[in-house]
């Protein structure tokens, strides 16, 4: 019989999950950042500036603003995937490669909270 781990303790669970749920809190004042971004009409007074600048200025503002669309919808996904990550740990298969069914390692999950994925099978795809 190997002594290779099957799945993490009760206590790496909750390490992962107190680490997850921080990631999760930031990741959302991220997106409240971007959103208000994006939903925020308010111009910073170019209205007195010359004419000249004004159709550049506006092609930059709509670039910025799809631009922070764009960084929003990634922030929305990389909460879902964290999300999806509590429940893995609810469901105690957090940890668990999904390709070859091996832990994933500590250090690893510490960096990328909601991997799926070891290493190696990373690696292979």
């Amino acid at each position: 019989m190997s002594d290779v781990k099957l799945k993490y303790s009760e206590l790496d669970l909750q390490e992962f999950k107190e680490i997850i749920n921080k990631k999760i809190a930031r990741a959302k004042e991220d997106l409240d950042l971007l959103e208000r971004a994006y939903k925020n009409n308010s111009d910073n007074g170019t209205d007195d500036t010359s004419p000249s600048f004004k159709s550049f200025d506006e092609g930059s503002e709509v670039m910025n603003k799809e631009s922070n669309v764009q960084l929003a919808i990634r922030q929305e996904k990389f909460i879902r995937d964290l999300k999806n990550a509590l429940i893995r740990i609810e469901n105690k298969t957090y940890g668990v490669c999904r390709v070859t069914g091996k832990l994933i390692q500590k250090e690893r999950l510490k960096l990328v909270p909601h991997a799926t994925l070891s290493i190696d099978a990373k690696r292979a795809q």
